[in-house]
């Protein structure tokens, strides 16, 4: 059975009730947060539907993690939407350099709403890698286009190896912010494929954002309809 959760007119989830016993213990759900299922008529405490109210501290207790500001009365920037179809086939035809330069901005969106992350730092340095591979290979395009002997050196490798390693760490470094906002300031119960997450980065990002970004308008029309 899954729960949506309201606070402050915003409604979450939905959760299942493993999900809400986590968010109760964690702090980002509270145990006065109204829940309902849809087999319910009206909205209950969540306490009183985990059914052991005295097991969790009162809400004063419970305090946000550090690394996110509080949740009540947060206004969180929306994240990029470009659509991912688009952001496809720009990458096609720029040779992925744009899906690279868009990774770039949804880093930097989430560092706006997560201070902490550091996947900002490590997709500048992946880019930048990109890039010395990128004029690397262009300099081996050149030679054989003159037709001249050339051979790769080490260091070329060496940096195309270090640009590949880079990114997965970038990669799963935003899919473990991603899960961290959209599970805890903003409880929308985000998951990312790992499998995804590794072959397809921010292209599967932002087909996720976009998702996003349409479960926050449905709420936003829902809340100014009341």
């Amino acid at each position: 059975m899954n729960y949506q959760v309201s606070r402050n007119g915003q409604i979450y989830g939905p959760y299942t009730l493993e999900d809400l016993r986590r968010y109760v213990a964690s702090g980002n759900v509270l145990p006065t947060d109204m829940a309902k299922s849809e087999e319910m008529s009206e909205w209950l405490p969540v306490a009183q539907i985990l059914g052991a109210p005295a097991a969790y501290a009162p809400a004063e207790a419970y305090a946000t993690p550090a690394a996110y500001p509080a949740p009540s009365g947060t206004t969180y920037p929306n994240p990029p939407n470009l659509n991912w179809g688009l952001e496809l086939l720009l990458g096609f035809f720029t040779c992925t350099l744009f899906v690279v330069a868009w990774n770039l901005v949804i880093a930097s969106w989430v560092n706006r709403v997560q201070p902490n992350s550091k996947a900002l730092i490590y997709y500048i340095i992946a880019t930048v890698l990109v890039l010395a591979n990128l004029g690397s290979s262009w300099t081996v395009l050149i030679a054989i286009g003159h037709h001249h002997a050339y051979h790769r050196n080490i260091l070329g490798t060496l940096i195309s190896i270090a640009a590949w390693v880079m990114r997965l760490i970038a990669r799963f470094t935003l899919r473990e912010n991603l899960e961290q906002h959209f599970n805890g300031p903003e409880p929308l119960g985000l998951r990312l494929s790992a499998v995804m997450t590794f072959f397809f980065g921010g292209i599967y990002f932002q087909y996720k954002l976009n998702e996003i970004n349409q479960i926050k308008q449905s709420l936003m029309y829902r809340n100014a309809a009341r």
